[in-house]
């Protein structure tokens, strides 16, 4: 090889962002987060978060198809982006034809059904970690929201009331439904709702520092540690959400009811293999009379 072209391809390849090692990305699987892309909170329904780097030589950004949709996204290097595993070469160059025959407008449904088991048989050989943990849970609320009010973004909307609306969002990195606002005076009705829908989960109320903000709400839930844990939590969510709609809009709530009596919750967590942990952590309640102070 020609030193000099070695160089010069090395150089401008680093000489936007000092200091980063080069590793060449292209195979790898990463799990990005929602600064890396401008969309609604929660992200788009189509995408899970997860997404094979089909170019990245470069050390500013990285091209990579979301395992989910199947959509090109460029992310930024720069930030915080988790590599989860990698695909071999012969995967890289299918996937290539798919994305070169779907832009042609052909077979995209097939492209999207043949990422989405990638992604799944990928998690499936990761495993349930603190890594993996926030692309279970978005894959999980996915389908909650897909039951609940299937719209272009990973987010449930509720009608209070004439003129009051709010939203809601999972944060996947702190397990966490989020309630979104347009008012910056609290919500006596919406608070007491949310609490007797979520016993399992502990209700914050978010206040904005600055002017031009709107009030939101925060449930937050116990990190889990293996799938099952994620799916029992997941469960509640789906409950208390269908409490929440139930008490709001019960039109509403029947409709969606009885199209999940016919054809039954969306449950894609229930398809991926993974053993369960040999051991496995309970809670401890203990009576007043029971607790002591340790000094």
């Amino acid at each position: 090889m020609n030193s000099t072209s070695f160089t010069e391809t090395r150089l401008e390849a680093l000489g936007d962002v000092p200091g980063v090692c080069e590793l060449p990305l292209t195979r790898a699987v990463v799990q990005y987060r929602d600064v890396h892309e401008a969309d609604t909170p929660g992200g788009r329904i189509e995408d899970i978060g997860l997404a094979l780097v089909v170019q990245g030589r470069f050390a500013s950004s990285a091209e990579a198809v979301d395992l989910g949709s199947g959509n090109v996204k460029t992310l930024d290097l720069s930030t915080e982006l988790v590599v989860l595993d990698w695909v071999y070469e012969p995967t890289l160059v299918h996937v290539e034809e798919l994305l070169s025959a779907a832009a042609l407008g052909r077979d995209q449904s097939g492209m999207q059904q043949y990422l989405f088991r990638l992604g799944l048989g990928i998690l499936q050989r990761v495993g349930f970690g603190p890594l993996s943990r926030a692309t279970f849970l978005r894959i999980g609320f996915r389908d909650v929201c897909r039951d609940f009010d299937l719209h272009e973004g990973t987010s449930i909307r509720f009608v209070l009331g004439p003129g009051r609306l709010t939203r809601v969002h999972l944060d996947y990195d702190a397990c966490a439904l989020v309630f979104r606002t347009a008012s910056m005076e609290p919500d006596a009705v919406l608070e007491r709702a949310v609490s007797e829908a979520f016993p399992h989960g502990e209700l914050r109320r978010q206040v904005p520092q600055h002017s031009g903000g709107s009030l939101s709400y925060q449930v937050r839930f116990s990190m889990p540690d293996h799938l099952g844990n994620a799916r029992e939590i997941l469960g509640w969510m789906r409950k208390g959400l269908g409490n929440l709609m139930a008490r709001f809009e019960p039109d509403r709530f029947r409709s969606v009811e009885s199209l999940l009596e016919t054809f039954g919750a969306r449950e894609t967590l229930g398809t991926i293999y993974i053993p369960a942990p040999k051991v496995q952590s309970v809670r401890l309640v203990m009576s007043p009379s029971e607790q002591r102070v340790v000094h």
